[in-house]
């Protein structure tokens, strides 16, 4: 505030001078005329700059008070830096912590697949392991029907030759 300010000051016109004349003899009449309003000249007001420093005086209160107002809005804005702080952390916890339960969820969801595809692996193995034991069973089928139909073969062959017949 150690600067120099500008000081605007608006001055009345000489004219104000006949206004409070008019404002006086007008004070005698109750109602006002038409006439009267429109016979008031125009409130022409002159403006003047000064480049002044503007000294407080030592007893005003107001500029006290508007110090106070200062501080206490410049509290009140770290005040509201570090609330909109709380609330950014905050809202990074929020966010963490749906994180961590969507991770949380996805494990389980992952864990679950997993178990499903064990499960499922064992049972294709079972079946394959199954399916082994059919096929092993079908040769020896095939192998058993073979040595029938060689016996059989075996008779239809004729006797003096003793010969195995082979298809």
């Amino acid at each position: 505030m150690a600067e120099d300010q500008r000081e605007l000051q608006l001055l009345p016109t000489s004219s104000s001078s006949w206004l409070s004349c008019h404002t006086s003899n007008s004070s005698s009449n109750n109602r006002p005329t038409t006439a009267d309003a429109f016979e008031s000249p125009s409130l022409d007001l002159q403006l003047s700059m000064s480049f002044q420093q503007v000294q407080p005086a030592p007893d005003c209160e107001v500029l006290d008070r508007l110090e106070t107002l200062r501080a206490y809005e410049d509290t009140k804005t770290d005040g509201n830096c570090i609330k909109a702080l709380k609330q950014h952390a905050a809202e990074q916890i929020r966010l963490a912590a749906i994180d961590k339960a969507h991770v949380d969820r996805m494990r389980e969801l992952t864990r679950w697949e997993m178990e499903l595809a064990e499960s499922e692996f064992t049972r294709a193995k079972h079946m394959w392991n199954r399916a082994r034991e059919e096929v092993q069973q079908a040769e020896r089928m095939k192998e058993k029907a073979t040595r029938r139909v060689d016996s059989m073969c075996m008779e239809i062959t004729c006797q003096s030759c003793r010969q195995r017949f082979r298809p």
